[in-house]
C-alpha cells in the first residue's frame, strides 16, 4: 500500500494485510489466509484496478513458493506437500518478498545550442506574469470595445 500523507504517499510500504478481494482473486480463502501466514485486513478497500492486481500477482508468488507441511507425516490431505518437496525445503530467514522500489530509467540526451540559447527562466516569468493580466486584458479590450461602440 502506499502512504497516506503528502510527504510518503510516493513511497510504498506493507500494510496490516490484503483485502477479502485480493485474497479471493488470488484463489485463497479467507479463512484459510492466517494459517499460512498471509495477514487479512478486512477494514481495507481496494481504491485502483494497478494496486489490487500488484497484490493479486504478489499472493500468487508467495502461494507458489509456499510449501505446508502436513501435519502427521503418514496422512498428508489435499494441498500439502510430498515428501519430495519437504526434502528439498530449507528455512528462509529474513524478510520474505520485501517491496523493493522501482526506479525509471533514465533517458540521456545531447544538448543542443537552441536548448543553450533558451532563457527558461525568463520563459516561465513571461507566461505567470501572461496568466496574471489575462483578465485584465480582457476587461481593457471589451472597455475599449464598449468606448469605441459609444462614439460611433
Amino acid at each position: 500500500m502506499r502512504g497516506q500523507t503528502v510527504k510518503y504517499n510516493t513511497k510504498r510500504r506493507e500494510g496490516r494485510g490484503f483485502t477479502l478481494e485480493e485474497l479471493k482473486e488470488a484463489g485463497i480463502p479467507a479463512k484459510l489466509a492466517p494459517t499460512i501466514g498471509i495477514a487479512v485486513d478486512h477494514r481495507r478497500r481496494n481504491r485502483s484496478l494497478e494496486s489490487l492486481q500488484e497484490n493479486v500477482n504478489r499472493l500468487k508468488a508467495y502461494k507458489s513458493n509456499l510449501v505446508i507441511f502436513p501435519r502427521r507425516a503418514n496422512k498428508p490431505k489435499a494441498g500439502d506437500a510430498s515428501a519430495e518437496e519437504l526434502k528439498a525445503t530449507e528455512q528462509l530467514k529474513g524478510k520474505l518478498m520485501p517491496i523493493v522500489a522501482s526506479k525509471p530509467a533514465l533517458e540521456k540526451i545531447a544538448i543542443t545550442d537552441a536548448m543553450k540559447a533558451e532563457k527558461a527562466y525568463a520563459t516561465l516569468r513571461l507566461e505567470r506574469m501572461n496568466a496574471r493580466m489575462e483578465g485584465i486584458r480582457k476587461k481593457r479590450s471589451a472597455d475599449a470595445a464598449a468606448e469605441e461602440k459609444d462614439k460611433a
